[in-house]
């Protein structure tokens, strides 16, 4: 018998039961949950310099109330979290927060960071039992990444780096946006850093998603093109993947420990597959980067709903998800809500 199809628009009830899918037969197993709106860089393709309106300390969600979701997510067949922000490491309770969701039975835990405050942070959050850590640097050029940022920090990331080498975590990632005109020259530099320094580095193309809308398309590099500027200086084998993923990995044919991805976001998007979904710091459920509508799971956590009450809101959320977004259509419309304020 042929499987059933649906009108991802009006696809009817959402199953009560079973592993979270959409209508599209993908089940999502990948939760972001950002813990923070806030942010202690002005990166310029995200946010002003004078920032945004932050949530005050009662909007965002307590760490009960992210417990909570965590354990919810989990009993539904989630087993990939990913801690974001905002900046989460300049949320004080973040060691406790990381403590429970890693607490979960057979969960992968990963936070993202701009690895600022990770020289203090780095031994406590891997006590929580934190075992990857994901640090977000576009620039190797100190001039360049306090351009890039608005604040003259690159020390801070390099010594965030080495404290969470000496934490013990592994792997540990970088992401790089890539902006043309940019920071576009330094492709083989990171390449060069993930070979000598055993780190794995992402490359990841200029999304849409800062908050003066300021993105245009011509800054867009394609992956395809960092990766024939890398692979120009060095031998990379490609790597074979169990599942998708987001990323086109490579490893170095000489056998040196680091890694390199690139991932296509705009170019080649990989939404037939994607598996994520998103929960903002004040509680709202999103199933996709790009969503234009969102979950108020805050308002039913607070008004007494039970699990099952929140179940069906997720389950119905995710049922509605669309094929995919539209960037490289002409009806695309940007989401509201830049990348800070949705979590990486």
């Amino acid at each position: 018998m042929a499987a059933p199809t649906y009108d991802w628009r009006n696809p009817g009830p959402a199953p009560t039961e079973g592993p979270l899918a959409d209508t599209f037969g993908r089940v999502a197993g990948d939760l972001r949950i950002s813990v923070i709106d806030k942010c202690n860089l002005r990166c310029t393709y995200c946010m002003p310099a004078e920032g945004l309106p932050w949530l005050e300390k009662d909007e965002i969600l307590t760490v009960d109330e992210i417990d909570r979701l965590a354990r919810l997510f989990h009993s539904l067949g989630v087993r990939e979290f990913k801690i974001t922000g905002g900046e989460p490491t300049v949320r004080r309770e973040l060691p406790e927060i990381v403590r429970r969701v890693c607490a979960l039975e057979g969960v992968d835990v990963s936070i993202t960071t701009n690895g600022l405050l990770l020289d203090r942070l780095a031994a406590p959050l891997r006590e929580a039992g934190l075992r990857r850590v994901t640090v977000s640097c576009d620039s190797l050029l100190s001039h360049r990444y306090a351009e890039m940022t608005r604040r003259d920090a690159f020390d801070k990331v390099t010594k965030g780096l080495e404290a969470a080498r000496a934490a013990g975590f592994d792997p540990i990632k970088i992401n790089c946006v890539v902006i043309r005109g940019t920071n576009d020259d330094e492709a083989v530099d990171f390449a060069r850093l993930a070979h000598e320094g055993g780190y794995d580095v992402r490359f990841i193309e200029y999304m849409p998603l800062d908050a003066e809308k300021t993105w245009e398309r011509d800054k867009v590099v394609p992956a395809e093109e960092t990766l024939a500027a890398v692979s120009s200086a060095f031998d990379l084998v490609p790597v074979a993947q169990d599942s998708p993923q987001p990323a086109t990995s490579f490893r170095f044919a000489d056998g040196a420990p680091g890694g390199l991805g690139f991932i296509p976001s705009v170019t080649n998007p990989f939404c037939a597959s994607c598996n994520r979904m998103r929960i903002t710091a004040e509680g709202a459920f999103r199933v996709c980067l790009f969503a234009l509508e969102e979950t108020d799971l805050r308002a039913a956590l607070r008004s007494g709903a039970d699990d099952p009450a929140v179940e069906l809101m997720i389950r119905e959320a995710l049922w509605h998800k669309w094929p995919g977004h539209k960037i490289n259509h002409p009806d695309f419309v940007r989401p509201d809500r830049s990348m800070s304020m949705i979590g990486g």
